[in-house]
């Protein structure tokens, strides 16, 4: 399972169903679209100032994260941008990937 920050915006109309609707019922709702990738949603906040919420999310890979977002941002209401989060010890493999690979840096 990969981990995902999902952050965004609402649009003028999308302020005016979440008045309608509520925050709560908003995030049962995103809820119930990751869960239906066999995700899970660790934490979901609303915010104001750059971006209206932002969400932790837990999917099984890339392919779920963008399926979300194309539904959420398909709905036109909502502008969603999503960040790959990676734990530490990703980190850790990466760096010594990275030193094997022999890149030459332009120039030299």
């Amino acid at each position: 399972m990969s981990k995902y920050l999902m952050h965004g915006s609402y649009s003028a109309e999308g302020v005016r169903g979440l008045l309608k609707e509520g925050g709560v019922s908003r995030r049962s709702h995103f809820r119930q679209l990751v869960e239906k990738l066999g995700g899970k949603l660790e934490a979901f906040y609303y915010a104001f100032g750059g971006d209206d919420i932002y969400a932790i999310v837990e999917l099984p890979g890339n392919v779920d994260s963008l399926a979300v977002s194309m539904a959420v941002t398909a709905g036109g209401s909502f502008r969603e941008g999503v960040v790959v989060l990676l734990t530490p010890e990703e980190v850790d493999q990466s760096t010594k990937k990275a030193a094997t690979l022999g890149y030459r840096a332009p120039g030299q």
